[in-house]
């Protein structure tokens, strides 16, 4: 594994899309991941990495947000369910950015 990373943040759900629920990193993390893994980017700017939530973990891609100037972490159905989380509670993550290889 790569850098590892710990925060809080708000899990929310696209209103036109149904069932895509996110979390949006802090604006200074997402700086910081910006530098450590440009390496490691790709396409779309997107970052593997591995996430857990409430012990859960899962592989996925954080994708960059114009809107924000940070990136979003998509949280799949299934670990919200073993979770025991909804859009709008607010949850500690830990997220380790994946090496390429």
């Amino acid at each position: 594994m790569g850098a590892h990373y710990g925060f809080r943040a708000e899990l929310w759900l696209i209103p036109e899309q149904a069932g895509w629920h996110f979390l949006t990193l802090p604006p200074e993390l997402a700086a910081d991941i910006r530098d450590e893994a440009a390496p490691f980017r790709r396409g779309f700017g997107s970052i593997k990495v591995t996430a857990t939530v409430a012990g859960k973990s899962w592989s996925t891609s954080i994708f960059p947000d114009s809107k924000s100037g940070s990136y979003l972490l998509p949280v799949k159905q299934s670990v919200r369910a073993a979770a025991g989380i909804e859009a709008g509670d607010s949850v500690d993550v830990e997220l380790d950015i994946a090496e390429p290889g």
